[in-house]
């Protein structure tokens, strides 16, 4: 097995298995998942607090059906990929087979603007995971589905660039902004003035301030 040290990783981080067969023992996959594939292709972490000390991972074929949860162990990983990694190295342009996807198109038009303003973002979706590895999910009416980490409260500013951007982005955007706590819908944030829903480890809560959580409703 892998005997690398990684940091925790996050939600949206793409691991790729040392051993994808030992790694997924037990586990009743479904009949689309190709366990020599994975030796190329990584699993996406996820939410979900159910087994402390493994890593919730999300394995994904070419089709939004396609999805499969489980968990695996920390040893079990060989390589680590984070969203913010993928911005900060521009991965898009490295991969001129993409370029001309709406969505690679997007991630383009507007990453400058998101560096110059010093948002700490990444890519994430089908266009995180077809910019890490050679298997390509995007199509030309994927979706671009982004990141933005926010330990404190986000700067009107902020909120005011992610909020055109999203907007007037020539496809759709999905911002998911990453508290300390979970995750919510930018977009949900703007139409709420406050309100939303918070995906946690420990599964979803409506709060009113996703930086100050407790207590949730269900």
């Amino acid at each position: 097995m892998a005997s690398v040290n990684f940091a925790p990783p996050a939600p949206h981080d793409l691991v790729w298995l040392d051993d994808p067969a030992s790694a997924l023992e037990g586990a009743a996959l479904p009949a689309w998942v190709s366990l020599p594939a994975l030796h190329d292709t990584p699993v996406v972490v996820r939410r979900d607090g159910r087994r402390p000390g493994e890593i919730p991972v999300g394995l994904r074929g070419r089709s939004r059906a396609e999805r499969f949860g489980t968990w695996i162990a920390p040893s079990a990983m060989r390589k680590l990929v984070t969203p913010m990694e993928l911005a900060a190295q521009r991965a898009w342009r490295l991969r001129p087979d993409l370029a001309a996807l709406p969505a690679i198109r997007a991630l383009e038009a507007i990453a400058g603007r998101l560096g110059a303003a010093g948002i700490r973002w990444g890519v994430t979706g089908s266009a995180g995971f077809s910019l890490a590895c050679a298997q390509n999910v995007l199509h030309a009416d994927s979706d671009l589905d982004l990141v933005v980490t926010a330990d404190q409260p986000l700067a009107a500013g902020h909120l005011e660039l992610l909020g055109e951007l999203q907007r007037n982005a020539p496809v759709r955007v999905d911002i998911q902004i990453a508290t300390p706590y979970g995750g919510f819908s930018l977009l949900e944030r703007l139409r709420s003035g406050g309100r939303v829903l918070l995906k946690t480890d420990h599964g979803p809560c409506l709060c009113d301030d996703p930086w100050q959580p407790s207590p949730c409703k269900s």
